[in-house]
């Protein structure tokens, strides 16, 4: 522990955000990093604890805990605060493929477990984190590095998420030849079209992918495997296969007038609005346009947290998020104790335009909609919604939402966004491998395990677990290389 005292000495202090009216000028990142002599005094406030929650990744009261990755937190935060910053970014890699990325969207566990977030601010370990990457690429330490030996094995991965991305990585670290099949036209799966720019700028997926291709990793994009690509072409030319598609179904929502025009699912108009930013900088109208159309976002999770910053961009008239449950508390409630994840509620830089620009919080809780009403030419103009409370099931005794009898009320809506989260992977995949599917339609894997009911195949990732944090994904697709590297080998150092 360089400095005992860090953590009495120094406040935290956290990459400045830019204004409100500043940022949602543009779809780019909007926080000011901290200086680096700044970012080193952060890293003397870590304590070191002699039981470290902030890498455990234990799940805690039903909720992962700390770091999924189990990232050595204590150790590079106390290089940094001595200036080794070489060091510290060696010991970040070891066990994260992807800081640049994390650093940026990923919802922090590690704070939320730090000790000094008991009964004060937790250290700045995102923060921390996102200044060891970025200097590592600053000073040339995060440039390509070249397996010396090749194995003469042969993997694809299905799929170019995190998940996907860090079984490439590492299995192409250990010398196996690796092969990236992608159906869209850029690599980077979710964190490419479903995160935002303003929360991961796409050059910054480019840089890593980059690197990965010197190293030796092929990516083939517009290979959609089960359609243009076939599976048993793959399982006759590699030796092992790893499917890591994501959990892609969105969840729908069943009410009357659901076919009216004007409904898109979340990811579809994140996914068009960062293409088109991509293609052709917004200027071609190849998007979902949110513009001067009052918003009704169904879901209060990230997704609809984007959905929120991103329509404020596009220049809607009004904002309207609803969350089915109701509002979480403002601070921990006594039966969620730390180092539990803090069931608080979360008020996201979406919201937080939304409050600055409208003057208030676009959330409603304990509300879902009854109907979507139509025009006469079948385009969506209202949407008439009804509130709900927690009532007991008779049957399972367990707490469900109720609709509320006569709490019916309409609004005005031109555009829903759904983002209501994901059921799974899509079938056409695993049909075409033949692999088993689990009752939420996620690849069924042997307890512990990533192989699949199919020789020679494994999977990671959503498509595995359901719908998670990038974090678990790259942990996910660790673990996957690690079983697909012994399965091949006999032994495996990874």
């Amino acid at each position: 522990m360089g400095k005992p005292t860090g953590f009495m000495d120094y406040k935290r202090e956290d990459a400045e955000a830019y204004s409100v009216k500043e940022r949602i000028k543009n779809f780019d990142e909007f926080h000011t990093p901290l200086s680096k002599q700044e970012q080193e005094r952060q890293g003397a406030r870590c304590m070191e604890c002699g039981v470290p929650f902030c890498q455990s990744g234990m799940v805690i009261g039903g909720a992962v805990s700390g770091c999924p990755l189990n990232n050595l937190i204590p150790e590079w935060n106390d290089l940094i605060y001595k200036g080794a910053w070489e060091q510290a970014f060696n010991r970040l890699k070891i066990t994260n493929n992807f800081p640049e990325f994390t650093s940026r969207v990923c919802p922090a566990l590690c704070e939320k477990a730090c000790t000094c977030s008991v009964d004060s601010d937790a250290v700045t370990v995102r923060a921390n984190e996102y200044a060891i990457i970025e200097n590592a690429y600053d000073m040339g330490y995060a440039s390509a590095k070249i397996p010396q030996v090749r194995t003469g094995k042969k993997i694809a991965v299905v799929g170019s998420g995190p998940s996907g991305l860090a079984a490439a990585d590492q299995l192409n670290q250990r010398g196996h030849s690796v092969t990236v099949f992608e159906r869209s036209d850029r690599v980077g799966g979710l964190l490419m079209y479903g995160i935002p720019n303003m929360k991961l700028e796409k050059h910054i997926i480019d840089r890593k992918i980059d690197i990965m291709k010197e190293e030796g990793v092929e990516f083939v994009t517009g290979a959609d495997v089960g359609n243009n690509v076939k599976a048993a072409d793959l399982l006759k030319e590699y030796d092992r296969i790893i499917l890591a598609c994501g959990a892609s179904n969105p969840r729908d929502i069943k009410a009357e007038g659901r076919d009216a025009d004007g409904i898109y699912f979340a990811v579809d108009f994140l996914t068009s609005t960062t293409k088109s930013l991509l293609d052709n900088d917004l200027k071609e109208g190849t998007f979902i346009s949110a513009k001067g159309k009052n918003v009704m976002i169904i879901g209060g999770g990230d997704t609809g947290n984007d959905c929120v910053g991103t329509s404020i961009r596009h220049g809607a008239k009004s904002v309207l998020q609803l969350e089915m449950m109701p509002k979480l508390p403002d601070s921990r409630a006594e039966n969620n104790p730390w180092p539990e994840w803090p069931r608080v509620c979360k008020t996201d830089y979406g919201q937080e335009e939304a409050i600055a620009l409208f003057g208030n919080d676009p959330r409603t809780y304990q509300t879902t909609v009854k109907e979507f009403i139509k025009d006469k030419k079948g385009k969506l103009k209202a949407a008439k919604l009804i509130k709900l409370e927690a009532q007991k099931d008779k049957k399972t005794g367990r707490m469900v939402m109720k609709e509320i009898e006569g709490s019916e009320y309409t609004v005005d809506v031109d555009l829903v966004l759904i983002a209501a989260g994901f059921l799974g992977s899509q079938s056409y995949i695993t049909k075409a491998f033949g692999v088993t599917t689990d009752q939420r339609s996620n690849v069924a894997s042997t307890d512990g395990t990533h192989k699949t009911s199919v020789d020679r195949v494994f999977t990671c990732g959503d498509m595995h677990i359901g719908q998670s944090l990038v974090v678990r994904a790259i942990r996910e697709g660790r673990d996957a290389a690690k079983e697909v590297d012994e399965s091949l080998m006999g032994y495996t150092n990874l």
